[in-house]
């Protein structure tokens, strides 16, 4: 089995900044891409960037530099750095990995169990 944990949301003040941590633990092979999601109760999931096994990323529009998404493959860990915070950015982040538990077995989709993230003042 496959286990990711976010870690590093809380409460900052508008301006702000947070790292975000997803690591990913257990039967892992290899790791394709990672993405950061995001979810405000009675919104719509938004994708807020990804990240390929070569380190080519991607963002949505509304969080282009302001944030910044790395990773560590020999730790098998992805991060978020958010800076500018807004209000707006306040949510449920949530780490997903598409991950090859063998050489043989297809890829599959894992996610974490999110980190809130609340920006105010």
């Amino acid at each position: 089995q496959v286990q990711l944990v976010e870690s590093g949301g809380g409460l900052v003040q508008p301006g702000g900044s947070l790292r975000l941590s997803c690591a990913a633990s257990g039967s892992i092979f290899s790791i394709n891409a990672m993405v950061w999601y995001r979810h405000v109760p009675g919104k719509q999931r938004e994708l807020v960037a990804t990240i390929t096994n070569g380190g080519r990323t991607n963002y949505a529009d509304s969080v282009k530099g302001r944030f910044t998404i790395s990773r560590e493959n020999a730790k098998n860990t992805a991060y978020l750095r958010m800076n500018s915070l807004k209000p707006e950015d306040t949510a449920v982040y949530y780490c997903g990995a598409n991950v090859a538990r063998t050489a043989t077995m297809a890829a599959e989709e894992y996610w974490g169990q999110g980190t809130q993230v609340t920006v105010s003042s």
